[in-house]
């Protein structure tokens, strides 16, 4: 175990103070368990000022909405155990999946709204009358432990998450830059690089969800929000057209080699801009790409496959180069703010465009009600006096760990740790407690433990084990509010809990557990969904209606999303190279809606040129539609129908269509590289 940092050292203090004010605010006000505010003091904590605050806001709207629902409910149904368990158990099954469809910090507000209405309903349920008492006093408690953490984290050595989230984003910026080098100028082994290249699709949604807390960050970037998220949507972009331009320059290396010995220089040229890095000169961006059209091909009606791909690889650079050039500029405005400079606004993407999964969210969901409804019949059915505890923990349980493919291991951990603050907190409640007679007493003897324990809160290995640590002391400690001190009642009490915690790894294991292969399959047929669903609307939309409800910048975003979720996972389902070679062929699938929301745009101009394109997208729609088909496996009509309309769009009347010509042969280029990477090459006639 490596020692302590300073700055771990430092968190753990902040930690107790803010814990400690929140536990003298709570004693001088008189509420009835103060030590709920102690606790909520280490939940909402965080090494990052700015998430602190975030989250206070979030837990603070959370904790009102939970208790206002729990006020409403069991008043009502006080003389029904059965149906107050039952609404409940929905009310936080809801608000549990509503959560999980709002991936950002936000859904703290569901999620609380969830948990705390069992951790205030179920006790209150033996004296429903008391009940707005004690959620006013809960809400009180929670909000004071909220607003400690704020105080001390802001004030006291604030670390803010601006630079933090700002270095990454440099990173990861320099890591798409190293990879747009790589591509122009290709190594030997690809295999393992693309692999880690596409990692940094899941580093561009996590830095996404990250950048949620800058509007309440301490540091000058939180005026720079809508650039950084401006930033991102670059990134974004990057991805599918450094994946596009790779795959396009082996193609023209595999059939036509001679055809690239006129763009060796230029995309030198553009390698060296790129390497350049941040101190790469914006201006030359525009003699790049003026170069870049000087070189790309024209489209007349017999243009071979050679021809189209170099078409297609000239639109993808030219779209690369202008997205590497915005990103500077932004990344030099962000640097402006952060100098005293005015931050203007930046028209950007917000996380709501993060994939969805609403499948899994209704199944977690399900999952904790059943939980808690199980818990509730052995409650009732026994009628244990400390009962009350097994629901209200395995509610918050199957909150807690519901974002993950496998909760058990986790639910497990928090049990195990949970089970091993028990002795630390029974000395203290049994021995210790009872001969404290004073506030400054009480800090003094509780210090050495939480002092130590949050030592360990900062370190991602070993956060989630010193939180479960150092919650189950501070909720056993809570038993001192009531006077419960007899051994029987502190027994009875641990044993509820701990039931709570195995019903809930128990149910979650039948209900919510799924494996990361069956995860991976989940989100491509997602996709595939998605895609099907976009070719079909565009033969009853029109287009302009279409593109407008799914623009090009949103489809990108989302396919990065889901790239960046499925990595991990795939490396789990596949840990040799060969596997994860195959299986990250599979992804291209994933930019086929690129391309179909692409020809949607054109899809009116072509028409009026006499390219129908509503056949090939039938044809689409039907294929992703059918669900039946495995990666690689498209049918060879589609293929077919791909070419016919290739041939189409190249034989089409110039006038007037000149550039959507264009565009519309390097879409569906792509789209046959990417349904048919190993067909033969385009034929511009039929062989007769």
């Amino acid at each position: 175990m490596n020692a302590p940092k300073m700055s771990e050292m430092l968190f753990s203090l902040k930690c107790f103070m803010a814990s400690m004010l929140a536990l003298y605010v709570s004693l001088a006000a008189g509420l009835p368990r103060p030590f709920w505010a102690m606790m909520t003091a280490y939940i909402v904590a965080s090494p990052f000022s700015g998430a602190v605050r975030s989250k206070a806001l979030f837990r603070v709207c959370g904790t009102l909405i939970g208790s206002t629902a729990t006020i409403f409910m069991v008043p009502r149904m006080a003389n029904a155990p059965e149906l107050l368990s039952l609404a409940l158990a929905c009310w936080v099954g809801l608000c549990l999946y509503i959560s999980l469809l709002d991936r950002t910090p936000r859904s703290y507000v569901f999620m609380l709204a969830g948990y705390t209405a069992g951790l205030i309903g179920f006790p209150a349920v033996s004296d429903p009358a008391s009940i707005f008492d004690s959620g006013l006093a809960r809400v009180e408690e929670i909000t004071i432990g909220i607003l400690s953490a704020t105080v001390v984290h802001s004030l006291l050595f604030p670390q803010g998450v601006g630079p933090a989230l700002l270095g990454r984003l440099d990173r990861a910026i320099a890591d798409a830059q190293r990879w747009m080098a790589d591509v122009l100028k290709p190594r030997a082994d690809k295999t393992q690089a693309l692999h880690t290249r596409l990692a940094l699709a899941g580093e561009i949604s996590e830095l996404r969800v990250m950048s949620t807390h800058l509007p309440f960050d301490t540091s000058q970037l939180r005026w720079t929000a809508g650039m950084v998220h401006g930033l991102h949507d670059r990134l974004a972009i990057m991805v599918p057209l450094l994946l596009a331009v790779e795959d396009r320059l082996n193609a023209l290396r595999e059939t036509d080699p001679d055809s690239l010995a006129p763009w060796t220089a230029l995309l030198d040229d553009i390698a060296a801009w790129v390497q350049a890095g941040r101190d790469a000169d914006p201006a030359r961006a525009t003699q790049l790409r003026a170069a870049l059209a000087q070189l790309t091909p024209e489209l007349p009606a017999n243009a071979g496959w050679s021809a189209i791909l170099r078409l297609n690889l000239a639109q993808r650079l030219d779209a690369l180069i202008e997205a590497c050039e915005d990103g500077l500029e932004l990344r030099s405005n962000v640097s402006t703010v952060m100098q005293g400079g005015v931050a203007g606004y930046t028209p950007h993407l917000t996380p709501a465009v993060l994939h969805r999964d609403h499948g899994m969210a209704l199944r977690s969901a399900l999952a904790a009600a059943v939980t808690i409804l199980l818990c509730c019949a052995f409650w009732i059915f026994t009628a244990w006096p400390s009962g009350a505890a097994a629901p209200m923990m395995a509610g918050v349980a199957c909150c807690f760990f519901a974002t993950q493919d496998n909760p058990v291991p986790l639910i497990r951990m928090f049990v195990k740790w949970t089970v091993i603050s028990m002795p630390v907190a029974a000395f203290y409640i049994m021995f210790v407690l009872p001969a404290v007679h004073s506030y400054e007493m009480l800090v003094l003897v509780i210090a050495p433990v939480f002092l130590i324990g949050g030592v360990f809160m900062p370190r991602p290995a070993t956060a989630g084990s010193s939180l479960a640590f150092l919650i189950g002391v501070a909720g056993t400690l809570s038993l001192q509010d009531t006077g419960t001190l007899d051994i029987p009642g502190f027994l009875n009490s641990m044993v509820a809990q701990l039931f709570g915690f195995i019903a809930a790894a128990a149910v979650t294991s039948l209900i919510r557990t799924v494996g990361g292969d069956w995860m991976a399959r989940r989100m491509l047929r997602a996709a595939r969904r998605e895609v099907a669903q976009m070719a079909q609307a565009a033969q009853a939309a029109p287009p302009a209606a279409l593109v407008a409800s799914a623009p090009l910048l949103t489809i990108s975003a989302r396919m990065v999303d889901r790239i960046g979720l499925l990595m991990p996972r795939l490396a789990i389902a596949h840990p040799t190279p060969e596997a994860r070679a195959v299986a990250v062929d599979g992804l291209r699938e994933l930019r086929v809606g690129l391309h179909v929301a692409q020809l949607c745009g054109l899809q009116q101009t072509l028409e009026q040129a006499g390219v129908a394109l509503r056949p090939l997208l039938q044809n689409i729609g039907a294929h992703f539609g059918s669900g039946g088909h495995e990666h690689g496996q498209a049918p060879a009509a589609l293929l077919e129908k791909l070419d016919t309309t290739l041939r189409a769009v190249c034989a089409a009347a110039a006038s007037g269509a000149g550039e959507a010509r264009h565009q519309a042969a390097a879409a569906l280029a792509s789209m046959r590289r990417d349904l048919f990477p190993r067909a033969a090459a385009y034929q511009p006639e039929i062989a007769s």
